[in-house]
């Protein structure tokens, strides 16, 4: 950050950094706390004559749970397909990491973990070995003590038996085989998109507990969710996404919130 300096002042930093100079010229420059890790500017997609997106533009800080509301099929899904690269942004600019997200894919994916929603897994594997796959994937290895005890323990929390196969699973016991496999990562980034979905109550409970851990070690947890509860509990940010339109943060947002509660407390109504 620059600051107004008197010339004797800017002479003494001068010679400061002079003097300072051979011990700071290898040394690698730290990434700020706070820094942004999620950039995303004016970004449109277009499905044929759909407009999906419409020039949002949010930014996610290093070390914040970032929270992501919107009802279904409001941009949320394609949002976080644009930032993991798996589809291409028909304009504007996303990148995680500093990285555009289409251009970048692979090396971006080994800095992150992401949990959809709907989580299909191979069907002879077990789930056990799912998980220390996905690890391996994210560049961890799955024999390494630490990443060991933190899987055991996630295991033990998420009450998952990991010697059956994944053809048995129900759609919670897949959802808790996803998140042990990025909660044990040593990843930076967490994007979770509806990630507990099919979780009993308890066991949303042990979620959020995992969540402000993985806060409270300097990670960054980007949070999609169409349950306004959840991501309030968590979140330090919220924005709000409506029909592929971002709102912004502060009293709009809690205005879309509180319009989005009163629009399901008048569905409900209609269909009881």
């Amino acid at each position: 950050m620059s600051q107004a300096t008197t010339s004797t002042e800017k002479s003494k930093a001068i010679s400061q950094a002079t003097s300072a100079q051979s011990a700071t010229d290898s040394a690698p420059t730290p990434k700020a706390a706070g820094a942004p890790v999620i950039e995303v500017a004016n970004l449109t997609k277009h499905f044929g004559k759909v407009e999906a997106l419409k020039g949002i533009t949010f930014t996610v800080n290093q070390g914040e749970v970032f929270g992501f509301i919107g009802n279904n099929g409001a941009g949320k899904s394609t949002t976080i397909r644009v930032l993991l690269g798996a589809i291409k942004a028909s304009g504007g600019t996303a990148t995680v990491f500093g990285l555009d997200s289409w251009k970048n894919p692979v090396e971006i994916h080994r800095r992150l973990a992401y949990v959809p929603g709907d989580v299909n897994l191979w069907p002879n594997l077990t789930g056990g070995q799912v998980i220390d796959l996905f690890v391996s994937l994210r560049g961890g290895h799955a024999k390494d003590p630490e990443i060991m005890k933190r899987r055991d323990d996630l295991m033990k929390k998420f009450e998952l038996d990991p010697t059956k196969q994944c053809r048995s699973y129900s759609k919670g016991n897949r959802q808790k085989v996803a998140l042990i496999a990025a909660f044990a990562s040593d990843v930076e980034l967490l994007l979770l998109d509806e990630p507990t979905s099919g979780l009993d109550p308890i066991m949303k409970e042990v979620f959020t507990e995992c969540v402000l851990e993985r806060k409270r070690q300097g990670r960054t947890v980007f949070l999609s969710s169409h349950i306004m509860s959840e991501v309030h509990d968590l979140a330090d940010r919220v924005a709000v996404i409506r029909a592929g339109e971002l709102v912004e943060a502060g009293a709009q947002t809690e205005a879309a919130i509180a319009e989005m509660e009163a629009e399901a407390k008048r569905y409900v109504q209609s269909i009881s």
